[in-house]
């Protein structure tokens, strides 16, 4: 099988290709033929950072189960499977734990699905996690990205009375308008317009505190992002407005349950027409261009590897 090898130390050449033998699933594992694997933010913030071990970057893929390990219960060879892996997910096949994967309908190709396991559950459970109740208005940061733009479809599926998308780049405008923005302004506007009830913040640093400014009395803001940032808790007094932390991991590992009854609430939104998700593909040794996409932030919707 193929497999991308990380050499972050190599400027020249970061991403090899090379021929390795296919794992073999032990106990309690599945070994899944990938389709599509996710190219995300966290890959190029690993990049930067110089580390790399014996093991490759995990993170989302899309495939099917070729083969189960001893104890695994739930799914048999051939099933479609997407979900999130721990690691060397950039291979034409991986080692799952059946906790951190779910199946994937037929109607729903590869790239919408992979769009949807990680970025669509993280998009929806922000905004249950900000107390997003219909008629409200919300404000996303990184609307064009791979979870921002499914926000931004999922707070109007969801009754949003006003959905505002913050760009980057003035040059994103029609592709978040196309999502279903109600209106689109830059990080470099002075003002974000009108408050808003709910602001999903998916960039951090100093955006963190420009989401708690655009908030309204008793307006929230769900900081999901791995930027950091810091708020001014001066500013939270007197509109009494609250800044929430949220990590997928946590409620996967906590409330598994919680995470199915997402997911499948996500497929039937996209059954029904009312998620598109968006990605740009290119094939595995392209991982280089891949990763330039989110390095520049040029990316619209989620990127994505095909595996074969």
């Amino acid at each position: 099988m193929r497999k991308v090898r990380f050499r972050p130390q190599d400027i020249a050449e970061p991403f090899r290709i090379d021929e390795a033998v296919a794992p073999v699933p032990g106990p309690g594992q599945l070994l899944v033929d990938t389709e599509v694997v996710g190219v995300s933010l966290g890959l190029v913030r690993m990049l930067r950072a110089g580390a790399a071990g014996a093991a490759g970057p995990g993170g989302e893929m899309v495939g099917r189960v070729a083969a189960l390990g001893a104890g695994v219960e739930g799914f048999r060879v051939g099933d479609r499977v997407g979900g999130v892996v721990f690691e060397d997910v950039y291979a034409e096949s991986v080692l799952a734990v059946p906790a951190m994967v779910t199946a994937v309908p037929p109607r729903v190709t590869a790239a919408e699905a992979l769009a949807l396991v990680r970025g669509g559950l993280v998009a929806l459970s922000a905004l249950r996690a900000g107390r997003f109740a219909r008629g409200e208005s919300v404000l996303v940061t990184a609307a064009a990205g791979g979870s921002g733009h499914l926000a931004v479809q999922l707070a109007g599926a969801l009754g949003a009375g006003r959905v505002v998308a913050a760009v980057g780049s003035a040059d994103k405008a029609d592709f978040v308008r196309g999502c279903g923005a109600d209106e689109v302004v830059t990080y470099a506007q002075d003002s974000w317009g009108e408050p808003v009830d709910v602001v999903l913040d998916g960039v951090g640093g100093d955006l963190v505190q420009r989401g708690v400014d655009a908030l309204r009395p008793h307006g929230r803001l769900v900081a999901f992002s791995a930027g950091g940032g810091t708020v001014d808790t001066a500013g939270l007094l007197g509109g009494l407005k609250s800044v929430i932390g949220f990590s997928i991991g946590l409620i996967s590992r906590r409330q598994p349950e919680l995470i199915e009854q997402r997911r499948a609430e996500l497929w039937d939104l996209h059954g029904a027409g009312r998620l598109r998700p968006a990605h740009e593909a290119l094939p595995l040794d392209r991982i280089a261009e891949a990763v330039g996409l989110i390095e520049s932030r040029s990316n619209l919707g989620r990127v994505l590897l095909h595996t074969n």
